[in-house]
């Protein structure tokens, strides 16, 4: 498996990426409310509506990831002549480095999704949708238009939704005529028949999809290698990237052996869009001139970031980064986070209506003191964030010689602690930035400080928060333990 320290440079690179991305466009709209009764009329929830979003998807929700990766995009696609279509207008026109080209097709509504949530679940999804093959004159109209941004773009994605727009020529001659300039072209297939898309580079269908188009199961490593492999036999494909949801994803070549990656989420809250964010970033690191083992390595982290989030979501670069930074730096330990993924996750547990507490300290030997103060620390929330210091941050506090152990070991010992939900590395000399960031509920420091005295003490209490102190263990700190060690406190 390709080591986490080798991509981030290609994060770096994705501002200089242009990609095409021709397919099925759709408005994703979530109506998000409360139940608290059921209907006497039926066996079925109540739900009072709060409030909506619409975003683009589909296709559109492919191009949305290009954009937050920091990629420029040209997406074209159909609508219809109607009230969504104009949406679809208005979301991409606020989308910076999107270029949009939308084939109106009278004849059809624009396929819209309608998601209604309550309590984080989904209770039910409508669709509103056309799924025949368009006519003659739009297969000449989306081809026109895909053939001139064309030869400015770098990779081509084709997201095919089975809504209408790949007809039988619209697929053959979108892939004849970016083979012809050397345009790699990566796929979400919707089709049985995977040898149409014969010629491309990377085809990218879930477990279900290969299981269908093969009549082989697909649950296991060895069975997902081999149905990739049937297909790969039978069309001229250079790879299958398949997602396989709890099971990871796998990279199946003729030319390399699999590459079968487990599922990093730790915590799956929506699925919606997950594989458009799959594709999205593999073309991107493709085109950026990641390996396709590199490819499907940042496509896996990004899947697992998007799946813990609401809605149709995006994915940054420097949540890609945390991702990695993870992966290599902390052992993939998800208690160890960076900055916007902590944040992130401080969100998700606000939601959940969890009572968010803070503390920080060097912890550079930990020893019953320590204990002590995350275990009180903790009997004040429900989830507890231990900030540290980093290791040039810790030698400008506490003189050379210090830490004795570095910030990854730091880190990893307090992960493994049952008080501990989350740890945070923080390079400033006070922790002021990540209490603004966070917010917290409870801020709680060890030592025999008055209120007053803890910095940051004055931030919490003026939204609305709560500071305590948590008094020392007499004779257990580092420092004395350090002092011990050496002789020095004979």
């Amino acid at each position: 498996m390709s080591s986490s320290s080798d991509l981030p440079g290609y994060l770096e690179t994705f501002a200089k990426v242009r990609i095409l991305c021709l397919g099925d466009i759709m408005l994703d709209r979530f109506v998000y409310g409360h139940v608290d009764r059921v209907s006497q009329e039926a066996p079925i929830p109540i739900m009072r509506s709060e409030r909506q979003e619409a975003m683009l998807g589909g296709a559109g929700n492919v191009a949305r990831n290009v954009q937050a990766l920091g990629g420029h995009v040209t997406l074209v696609g159909l609508a219809g002549d109607d009230q969504a279509g104009e949406q679809v207008r208005n979301l991409a026109a606020d989308i910076a480095n999107l270029d949009l080209t939308l084939i109106v097709d009278d004849n059809r509504p624009t396929t819209l999704k309608t998601r209604y949530l309550a309590a984080g679940q989904q209770l039910l999804r409508v669709d509103e949708e056309n799924r025949s093959y368009v006519s003659p004159a739009l297969e000449a109209a989306l081809l026109d238009a895909y053939a001139d941004a064309l030869p400015d773009c770098d990779l081509v994605i084709l997201s095919d939704y089975a809504k209408g727009c790949f007809t039988d020529h619209v697929l053959a001659q979108a892939i004849e005529l970016a083979r012809n300039i050397n345009k790699p072209i990566i796929a979400d297939p919707k089709r049985l028949n995977m040898a149409d898309y014969a010629g491309i580079t990377m085809l990218k269908p879930n477990r279900t999809e290969l299981a269908a188009a093969t009549g082989l199961p697909c649950e296991s490593d060895e069975q997902v290698t081999a149905a990739a492999g049937v297909v790969l036999q039978d069309a001229n494909i250079t790879a299958l990237l398949v997602s396989r949801s709890e099971h990871g994803i796998s990279l199946v070549t003729k030319d390399a052996p699999p590459l079968h990656l487990p599922a990093l989420a730790r915590q799956v809250f929506d699925v919606s869009g997950a594989g458009d964010t799959v594709v999205a970033t593999a073309a991107m690191a493709l085109a950026a001139g990641a390996s396709l083992a590199q490819a499907t390595t940042l496509a896996s982290h990004a899947g697992s970031i998007v799946v813990a989030k609401s809605g149709t979501a995006v994915v940054t670069p420097g949540e890609l980064a945390d991702a990695l930074q993870q992966a290599d730096f902390y052992n993939a330990e998800a208690t160890v986070m960076g900055r916007v993924s902590a944040r992130e996750r401080v969100q998700r547990w606000r939601a959940a209506g969890l009572k968010v507490g803070f503390t920080n300290g060097c912890f550079d030997l930990l020893h019953p003191g320590h204990v002590a103060l995350l275990e009180d620390a903790k009997s004040y929330c429900d989830r507890l964030i231990v900030a540290i210091n980093t290791d040039a941050s810790v030698t400008r506090l506490k003189g050379e010689g210090r830490p004795l152990q570095d910030e990854e070991s730091r880190a990893l010992m307090l992960a493994a602690m049952t008080a501990v939900d989350m740890v945070v590395v923080f390079g400033e000399d006070d922790p002021v930035a990540l209490l603004e960031l966070f917010r917290p509920d409870v801020l709680v420091k060890g030592g025999d400080y008055d209120i007053d005295g803890i910095v940051g003490a004055d931030l919490v209490l003026g939204y609305g928060g709560e500071v305590h102190v948590s008094r020392l263990v007499a004779g257990r700190s580092s420092t004395d333990l350090i002092k011990k060690m050496s002789g020095d406190d004979e």
